[in-house]
């Protein structure tokens, strides 16, 4: 992940990136419990492994890729990505779309007698991207490439500054929450691997 250039006070920067890491210390036998696994936490990156530890085995669902320079004059870069490579899904591979269940929606279906409503359950996902082959972003205040998006200039960051939006621990929680802790189970699909063409069986 390129950095942008360090126009903040170095200084700065790198006493509440430690100071993230300090509050993610704290608790990293919980977050590990939870399927958290810190891989690298050296300025200005923060690299960590989400695993789902509900299903057994446990999958590896991503990699979560983040970019503190200029923190907290600049909220920190996000970035899904593959574990083991750390390069950057597209919107087309995502292994998940952090789906947001919005409130049920009250629809009239033709044929259904008056007040025959039936409740649609919507999702909304929080992985937004222009086209399938671009990178895409989450779409949360406290994350650099929302404050970026041209769509969202009317939600600058310094609106959430000091509320935590761009906290460590939030992000990790926001993306396992949404985009590992759903995962409740294995989808398996068995398809024979190979037929005996010869005679039918006697």
């Amino acid at each position: 992940m390129a950095s942008p250039p360090q126009f903040t006070e170095p200084t700065v920067s790198h006493t509440k990136f430690a100071s993230e890491l300090a509050d993610y210390e704290d608790q990293r036998d919980e977050y590990e419990a939870r399927g958290w696994l810190l891989v690298e936490a050296h300025f200005p990156t923060v690299f960590v492994v989400m695993a789902n530890t509900v299903l057994k085995p446990p999958p590896i669902v991503c990699g979560v890729l983040l970019e503190f320079t200029n923190y907290d004059a600049m909220p920190p870069s996000l970035k899904l990505v593959d574990p083991f490579t750390r390069v950057p899904y597209t919107a087309a591979n995502l292994p998940t779309q952090l789906n947001r269940s919005l409130p049920a929606q009250s629809v009239q279906l033709p044929g259904l007698p008056a007040g025959g409503n039936i409740q649609m359950q919507v999702a909304q996902p929080l992985m937004q991207a222009h086209d399938p082959q671009a990178v895409p972003f989450l779409c949360l205040a406290g994350v650099r490439e929302y404050h970026e998006h041209p769509g969202h200039s009317g939600d600058p960051w310094e609106l959430h500054r000091g509320s935590g939006a761009g906290r460590l621990v939030r992000l990790l929680d926001i993306v396992h929450r949404y985009g590992v802790e759903p995962i409740k189970a294995y989808g398996v699909q068995i398809t024979p691997a190979g037929f005996d063409f010869g005679q039918p069986p006697a």
